[in-house]
């Protein structure tokens, strides 16, 4: 499984900057950039609640599962 964070989405439909959103929600554009880029491992409940303050959204606009081809594969394999 894998979750995707579509913050370069919601950023692009609000036309704001990544330094004009990291300074609105208290990140660094460094960290800021790991979770647009998809590098994080996790986010705290706070930065979502800021994020989605900021954007005016929500978590379900900036979070998405996405299954992984084995989660997949092994759905359409019968059982028993």
């Amino acid at each position: 499984m894998a979750v995707v964070v579509d913050l370069d989405v919601m950023l692009a439909r609000r036309k704001m900057s990544v330094g004009e959103f990291s300074r609105r929600i208290g990140l660094t554009p460094a960290n800021v950039a790991v979770l647009k880029n998809g590098r994080a491992k996790a986010v705290r409940f706070s930065t979502l609640d800021a994020m989605c303050r900021v954007l005016e959204c929500q978590p379900g606009d900036v979070l998405r599962w996405v299954p992984d081809a084995v989660d997949e594969v092994a759905e359409a394999i019968p059982v028993g």
